[in-house]
C-alpha cells in the first residue's frame, strides 16, 4: 500500500492545502491547524455552523507566515503572532491563544459576512489527546477535533460511493472527509482493525476510528448541504449512535530527528 494524497488545513475549517510531502510533528502533521476562527465570545467556530469558512484557503508561505485566500481572488498575508498578549478561547484543552493582527481579522469577517477573529496555537504541546478519543499520557494535538492526523482509504471511499450509487445518489469526493493522509488501501476498512501502522519512516499508533458528522455533507464548491454521505454510512456504518469512516492516528517514537511523510510512501499496517 502506498500514501496517495496529503492535506494540511493551516486554518481549521478552512479548505486544504495538497502537499507533496510534509514534516510529522507529535501533534500532526507540520503546519496543520495550527490557527483557528472564534466568535466574539472566544468560541470556536467551524463551517459546521459558517460554512463560508469553506470558501477561504490558507497557504502555508513559511514558517512564520501564511497566506489566506477568498474565490474572488483576494488575499492577505498572516503573520504568526509572536509576543503578543493572549485572549482566552473556548477550544478544549487549550485555554488562551495570541489572535492575529485586527486588520486580518477583520478581513475575514467581511468575507463570510460574521464577526470573527483568527487566533493561532502558541504551543501544541499544551493541548493534549483526550483520554476519551485515545489519548495517552504526553501526547498532545492541534486544534483539531480529536487527534493529530486523518488517514483514510481510496478503496473505503470507493466502497461508500458503491453503496451510495446503488441507493440512486451521487458518490461524495475524499475531500469531503478532510483527511490528512490519503492511501490506496487493499481492502475496504481494513484500517479499522489496525492498532499501529508505519508510513514511510513513521510508526503510527491508532489512537480511535474517526466518527463523522455534519461537516462531510457540504459541498465545496456550494457550500450547500446534501444528506450524503452521511445518510449511506448511516446504513452501512452506524454503531454506538454515530457514523464512522478513516482513523485517528497519532506519532509514536519521534526523537529530535525531522521526520516526515511523502506521497509514494509504503504504508505497513502492524
Amino acid at each position: 500500500m502506498r500514501v496517495t494524497e496529503l492535506w494540511r488545513y493551516p486554518v481549521k475549517s478552512f479548505a486544504g492545502e495538497a502537499v507533496d510531502t510534509s514534516g510529522v510533528e507529535p501533534w500532526g502533521l507540520a503546519g496543520d491547524r495550527r490557527w483557528g476562527v472564534v466568535g466574539p465570545d472566544g468560541f470556536p467556530v467551524t463551517a459546521r455552523e459558517c460554512h463560508g469558512l469553506l470558501g477561504l484557503t490558507a497557504r502555508q508561505v513559511d514558517e512564520e507566515t501564511i497566506r489566506i485566500a477568498a474565490r474572488d481572488g483576494d488575499s492577505i498575508l498572516v503573520e504568526t503572532p509572536l509576543g503578543v498578549p493572549v485572549v482566552a478561547v473556548g477550544h478544549s484543552r487549550q485555554g488562551f491563544a495570541p489572535p492575529a493582527d485586527a486588520d486580518v481579522s477583520e478581513w475575514i469577517s467581511e468575507k463570510v459576512g460574521r464577526e470573527l477573529r483568527l487566533v493561532w496555537q502558541e504551543d501544541p504541546a499544551v493541548r493534549r489527546i483526550s483520554g476519551a478519543h485515545g489519548g495517552q499520557e504526553g501526547e498532545a494535538m492541534s486544534l483539531a477535533d480529536a487527534g493529530p492526523i486523518l488517514l483514510t482509504s481510496e478503496v473505503s471511499l470507493t466502497r461508500v460511493g458503491d453503496w451510495i450509487l446503488g441507493g440512486g445518489g451521487e458518490p461524495v469526493p475524499m475531500s469531503r472527509f478532510r483527511p490528512n493522509v490519503v492511501i490506496d488501501g487493499e481492502s475496504a476498512f481494513a484500517e479499522d482493525d489496525w492498532e499501529f501502522v508505519t508510513i514511510g519512516e513513521v510508526r503510527y499508533r491508532r489512537t480511535e476510528l474517526c466518527d463523522r458528522c455534519v461537516m462531510t455533507q457540504i459541498d465545496g464548491e456550494t457550500l450547500e448541504t446534501g444528506k450524503e454521505p452521511i445518510r449511506t454510512l448511516a446504513q452501512h456504518r452506524r454503531w454506538d449512535g454515530k457514523t464512522w469512516f478513516g482513523i485517528r492516528l497519532v506519532p509514536v517514537g519521534l526523537d529530535d530527528a525531522p521526520a516526515q511523510v511523502t506521497v509514494g510512501d509504503e504504508v505497513a499496517p502492524g
